[in-house]
């Protein structure tokens, strides 16, 4: 009995219970609270345990009289389970403590402080065994001059991240450029930074290569917010005045809302270039805000101007090659342009405003009819605009009719879709839009000019007292809508329909 008293009580003290406790609870928090770490957590539990098991089989061996033994054991294993306390208790502070009050050192902070108390906590108990530490620092220098020439490459890398930190070139979270790759600072470790690029794939910096050569930081700019210029480039022919290529491509992009692109500074395109294969060459510049997703949001971009040139009926340019074709034959093309007829024709059709025409009239249309895509998040029409009088009909997509209400939001009115059609009364009566159109997914159209129309109505005033009805009918709803009041009298209608149907004659100037 006096042989386990004398065992158990050499390796297991009165603050042996309280410091199992504390790295149980430690431990356990961190187990909680932090899934990525718990490998390294079990390993430095394990290690814990085995120098506790350590120090008990020293109590064994002093318990039999093995003095010396024990006691060089019983140190070995103290300084052991010192180290595991103090591993636990960094990563309990600079893991767990620090990040919920919103500070994030980068890891190698933590390693420089754990290092610290390992060397502290190495050098009390050497003291506390006994030993001069004088004496060993005075014999270790030679060996110290050694080791260091040695391992220069790893003390430069040491130092390099030490430097990194200091001065903050670069930090944690910062998008950073080497050579020709590029990505997300995750972490600044004693020999490397990690950077996660945008394939999923962690590239590893050595801090000297960082300290000795020249790395572009992304997106930061002195008292500004993060964000980083990107050039989109296309090409116009030289024909097309570039004020007009600048103009068609400036107010898509500033009129809708594209996802990771900064209002401020705005997007501005710029002519570039102007060479000797038939084009000249822009560029659209705009300031990404998340430099994650730099590749869609240019995919993005390029839709938007491709869109908006075919809206204007600009074409983008290709380099000109001397290519030998065999030219399809009038009878084929003629048949293509047929078809295409037939399905405008079948498209104008289902609209309502068109329902009294001829089908000579319809085809007269139908001919006239422009395409005009649109991207998703373009504002088709804009509430209030007194330019733009033309009607669009949907051949594929959604769009959603929005209104400006008296507290500055928008309220949505409906949601179009295939073979609807909205503008009419700004074709018809030059009124200003009524309501907003913003395409809610990528949107295709026909667009019909007042030119087109005016041709027919011309020819055949009558129509003007047809359409007149339908207009009508159609503000009657509108109006229910936006004053949330019941359905317009017969009266109110047929005033309406006076209304409408003068208006139609003074802008189309028929004397009828």
């Amino acid at each position: 009995m006096d042989f386990w008293n004398n065992a158990i009580g050499f390796f297991w003290g009165q603050e042996s219970f309280s410091l199992l406790v504390l790295v149980l609870s430690i431990f356990t928090l961190l187990f909680y609270f932090r899934h990525e770490d718990r490998a390294s957590l079990f390993n430095t539990l394990g290690f814990y345990f085995a120098c506790l098991f350590g120090l008990f089989i020293s109590g064994i061996l002093h318990a039999l009289e093995f003095m010396r033994a024990g006691d060089i054991l019983h140190e070995v294993f103290i300084i052991g389970a010192g180290i595991a306390i103090i591993r636990l208790l960094g990563q309990f502070v600079f893991r767990l403590i620090l990040p919920t009050i919103k500070l994030t050192p980068p890891r190698i902070t933590e390693d420089l402080f754990v290092i610290v108390a390992y060397v502290a906590w190495f050098m009390v108990r050497l003291r506390y065994a006994g030993l001069d530490l004088s004496s060993i620092l005075a014999t270790s220098a030679v060996i110290t001059a050694v080791i260091a020439f040695a391992m220069q490459d790893t003390l430069g890398n040491i130092l390099g991240g030490l430097a990194l930190q200091l001065d903050n070139s670069v930090e944690v979270g910062d998008w950073i450029k080497v050579d020709d790759i590029s990505g997300k600072v995750v972490d600044i470790r004693w020999r490397s930074t990690l950077v996660e690029t945008r394939n999923w794939e962690t590239v590893v910096f050595p801090n000297s290569q960082l300290m000795k050569n020249k790395f572009l930081v992304l997106g930061r700019r002195t008292d500004e917010p993060v964000q980083w210029r990107r050039w989109v480039w296309f090409n116009v022919g030289l024909d097309i005045s570039p004020s007009r290529v600048i103009s068609v491509v400036e107010t898509a992009i500033l009129n809708t809302d594209i996802a990771n692109v900064a209002k401020n500074p705005q997007p501005n395109c710029v002519l570039m270039d102007m060479d000797n294969k038939g084009y000249a060459r822009y560029a659209l510049r705009y300031w990404l805000t998340d430099l994650a997703p730099d590749d869609p949001t240019d995919g993005a971009i390029r839709w938007h101007i491709m869109t908006a040139l075919q809206r204007a009926g600009l074409k983008l340019a290709l380099e000109e090659k001397s290519i030998h074709i065999t030219k399809e034959n009038e009878k084929y093309d003629e048949a293509i342009h047929q078809r295409e007829v037939l399905l405008r024709i079948k498209t104008l059709r289902r609209v309502e405003l068109f329902s009294a025409m001829t089908d000579a009239e319809l085809k007269s249309l139908a001919e006239r009819l422009r395409y005009s895509p649109f991207s998703r998040g373009n504002i088709i029409t804009q509430q209030g605009d007194e330019r733009s009088h033309w009607l669009y009909i949907i051949i594929n997509g959604e769009a959603d009719v929005l209104l400006n209400a008296p507290d500055g939001g928008k309220r949505l009115l409906n949601t179009l879709g295939k073979g609807s059609f909205f503008g009419e009364m700004a074709l018809l009566t030059g009124a200003p839009r009524r309501a907003s159109v913003l395409a809610k997914t990528d949107v295709e159209c026909y667009r019909l000019d007042k030119e087109a129309f005016e041709e027919i109505l011309l020819a055949r005033p009558a129509i003007a007292d047809e359409v007149s009805h339908i207009l009508a009918v159609r503000t009657a709803q509108l109006d229910s809508v936006a004053q949330d009041i019941g359905a317009t009298s017969q009266r109110d209608l047929s005033q309406s329909r006076s209304e409408i149907l003068a208006t139609i004659k003074r802008f189309f100037s028929l004397n009828i």
